[in-house]
């Protein structure tokens, strides 16, 4: 199928840098669609991110934050933007380590997806996390949260009352439940 779908490549003609930030970049390219005509694409750019669905005694551990984007304070699981050239399974750890506190013996990858394909390039690897032990919460200086645990029925009602209204959080949540389910992620 991908052979047919080729000839409705865009091909890029221009970019045009618009924004360069400390988390993304946004330029708009001129492309050319398969008709020969022309059209603009406006692009965010993002490293990537890595999250962790971590469950303490039948418990999801999650932080609540003010997220200024959506004007609303979130219950997400823990996770963070990857460094330059890191490893998602590194940034996974140590995104769980400082929002949370807590060390896991190991980290399985579940999935990896595109936050909004339609104009953004951001990656998000979601990862288990088995083997918790706790320890000290050091989060960013500009990261204000309180950890909490909670049950699958508490985090589909915070679903359903958009508490919790973020893909990777909402994905943890469906994937935990499977995995309660029939043992598999």
């Amino acid at each position: 199928m991908s052979n047919q779908l080729d000839q409705w490549r865009e091909p890029t003609l221009r970019t045009e840098p618009i924004f360069q930030g400390k988390i993304i970049t946004l330029q708009v390219d001129t492309i050319e669609l398969p008709d020969g005509k022309t059209a603009t694409r406006e692009i965010v750019r993002h490293p990537g991110a890595a999250a962790v669905l971590a469950i303490i005694d039948d418990r999801m551990l999650v932080v609540e934050q003010y997220r200024k984007p959506m004007d609303k304070f979130q219950i997400e699981i823990p996770a963070g933007k990857l460094d330059a050239g890191e490893d998602p399974i590194v940034c996974a750890a140590r995104e769980l380590e400082e929002e949370t506190g807590y060390k896991a013996a190991s980290l399985k990858p579940i999935s990896a997806f595109y936050t909004s394909p339609g104009f953004a390039d951001e990656k998000l690897y979601l990862y288990l996390a088995e083997g918790l032990t706790a320890g000290q919460v050091n989060p960013d200086e500009d990261e204000y949260l309180q950890v909490d645990t909670i049950t699958l029925e508490q985090a589909l009602a915070y679903i359903k009352e958009e508490r919790i209204s973020d893909a990777k959080t909402i994905l943890a949540v469906y994937a935990w439940r499977h995995y309660k389910l029939t043992g598999e992620l």
